[in-house]
């Protein structure tokens, strides 16, 4: 869809701000009831899905010039240069998915998520890139990863002295920061050793593999994405891959629900899903205690975002010329199936851990900050979004947060909450390594 297409969705938004809250059903306290990331650090309207509704009307009238008779257009025209916090306020966006999950409790026919990714595109399109926006495209283009300096050469470094199998249709995707991030590289190897001696018999692309692009999409940056995904599509297919299995929520995503909707066949695993059949099927054993209590962050792209693709091709219409619907009815993502009993009967099942909830869980979680770039294109919204989700975790008295995203990982590991405090975060895969 471009722009445009979602002026109807503009016009139907009801003003009722529930975008920046979690359900209210679900609210337990006053202190944790936000979800927005980005309108929780700024306190403005502009920067919650509700704002930006309204703002893309008065962008398009601008662009379209359907607003000749206003004077105040015309000497105030409202486009990406003369209203800067505007494009702040697109490009800041995590794409977390938590306005969207809300939206959909008390409406049906509006896409917040969706709308946000497209007004990113729009900036791209007109020009407005980010420097180091522009530096993670190069990357991404030169070395197959939006991590930079990161070098193509040095991928497969994480996997030297595992011995993959070399007959098999089941792949281990480790993902960029897996790949390439000094402090988690020796999780991705725990992991895909930990499935080889389960029996699984487990392949890696070795030369193949290369980034998922799901950070670019999130970003805006659509072109981008598809030529990438469309390359792994076309290598996976090569390869003889029928399943995929990664650590990595945002490539979990990417494959599961942006890849499939470009026509991927293949059955796509997160790691704790195949985790938690190893381990109630008894091919996963635990020989010690590990005495934890811990409690448990939801990545916004392996929980909310995690539901599998439904085809739809249909089209709007209205009943009676009024009540707005979709012919035949569209797939409604409200985040409800998206992975969040894997993980948990994970750690459940490892003998001395006990699991403590944060407040805001499962779809309705808060972002850990790093979503869509933000940890290096808005370093202090994206160090003060950990950090609230670091206050959450230390009110629960767990020991240990844990998580199951290297993004989410990465990105809460020098955070403290709002008294200076920090807290152990844990891999999960790394959970599991101590109970072996």
């Amino acid at each position: 869809m471009a722009l445009k297409d979602f002026r109807a969705m503009m016009e139907r938004d009801s003003y009722c701000n529930s975008c920046k809250w979690i359900p209210y059903d679900k609210i337990k306290s006053q202190r944790f009831a936000e979800n927005c990331p980005t309108n929780l650090y700024y306190q403005f309207h502009l920067y919650s899905v509700r704002g930006k509704w309204q703002a893309g009307q008065t962008y398009l009238d601008t662009m379209e010039g359907t607003i000749g008779k206003d004077e105040l257009i015309k000497q105030y025209p409202y486009d990406f240069n003369t209203a800067p916090e505007f494009l702040e306020s697109v490009q800041s966006c995590m794409a977390c998915g938590s306005c969207d999950v809300s939206c959909k409790i008390c409406r049906f026919n509006l896409e917040p998520l969706a709308y946000n990714i497209e007004l990113k595109n729009e900036a791209i399109l007109r020009g407005f890139i980010l420097p180091k926006q522009k530096k993670m495209i190069e990357a991404l283009k030169t070395e197959q990863t939006m991590i930079p300096n990161a070098k193509k050469a040095k991928r497969q470094d994480w996997a030297k002295g595992i011995e993959f199998a070399a007959k098999t249709d089941t792949y281990f995707y480790p993902g960029c920061k897996y790949s390439y991030d000094p402090k988690l590289k020796a999780y991705a190897k725990k992991a895909a050793q930990t499935l080889i001696d389960a029996g699984v018999k487990l392949g890696y692309l070795g030369d193949l593999d290369m980034c998922c692009a799901g950070r670019a999409y999130q970003q805006g940056f659509y072109d981008e994405f598809n030529e990438r995904a469309d390359a792994n599509i076309k290598a996976f297919k090569a390869k003889g891959v029928k399943t995929i299995v990664t650590p990595c929520a945002d490539c979990y995503h990417a494959l599961k629900r942006l890849y499939a909707a470009r026509g991927m066949k293949v059955k796509v695993l997160h790691l704790v899903e195949y985790l938690d059949e190893l381990i109630k099927a008894g091919k996963i054993k635990f020989t010690k205690n590990v005495n934890l209590t811990v409690t448990y962050h939801d990545p916004c792209h392996l929980g909310r975002q995690g539901e599998p693709y439904v085809a739809w091709n249909g089209k709007e219409k209205k009943i009676m010329h009024q009540v707005h619907t979709w012919d035949p009815p569209r797939p409604r993502y409200n985040g409800s199936l998206g992975i969040y009993d894997a993980p948990r009967d994970v750690i459940k099942a490892i003998p001395g851990v006990q699991l403590v909830e944060m407040e805001r869980i499962r779809e309705y979680a808060l972002c850990c900050g790093a979503g869509a770039n933000a940890q290096l294109n808005f370093p202090e919204l994206s160090a003060a979004t950990a950090s609230e989700r670091i206050t959450e975790a230390n009110t629960t008295g767990a020991d240990a947060l844990v998580t199951a995203c290297p993004w989410c990982e990465a990105n809460f590991k020098n955070a403290v909450d709002e008294n200076g405090k920090g807290i152990e975060v844990i891999d999960i895969i790394d959970l599991v390594a101590r109970a072996l």
